[in-house]
């Protein structure tokens, strides 16, 4: 599966919050200042190209629908981000955003449940 530019991505996350959607749904889900309805036309036709969205037909107009889900991308996101970055590491990973971000108590006892419920499996 192939990364997606920013405009794609975006073209994306309307498509997953919206569902099967015409062109001009999509301009209007999108944050302001909202892309031309021909350049998300053509992000849409790069994105089937891609294999990431596909079409139904009704006369001259499409409706597109994802073929990838959120989650599927996403998934392959991160295990991209942990190897580029991480040394394919889930423990630098981890020691990262520990380290880095600003993690209040709740959301550290929350982390450790998670990996704690993990190993109990």
């Amino acid at each position: 599966m192939e990364r997606l530019t920013k405009a794609e991505e975006q073209v994306m996350q309307a498509l997953w919050r919206l569902g099967p959607s015409f062109v001009k749904e999509l301009v209007v889900a999108m944050p302001k200042p909202r892309p031309a309805i021909t350049t998300v036309s053509t992000i849409v036709r790069i994105l089937e190209e891609k294999g990431f969205v596909d079409h139904e037909a009704f006369g001259r107009s499409h409706r597109y629908f994802a073929k990838v889900t959120k989650e599927a991308y996403g998934d392959r996101s991160i295990k991209q981000l942990m190897r580029d970055y991480f040394g394919s590491s889930p423990q630098q990973l981890m020691s990262f955003f520990i380290e880095r971000e600003d993690l209040d108590a709740q959301d550290l006892d929350a982390l450790l449940k998670m990996i704690q419920d993990k190993k109990e499996r």
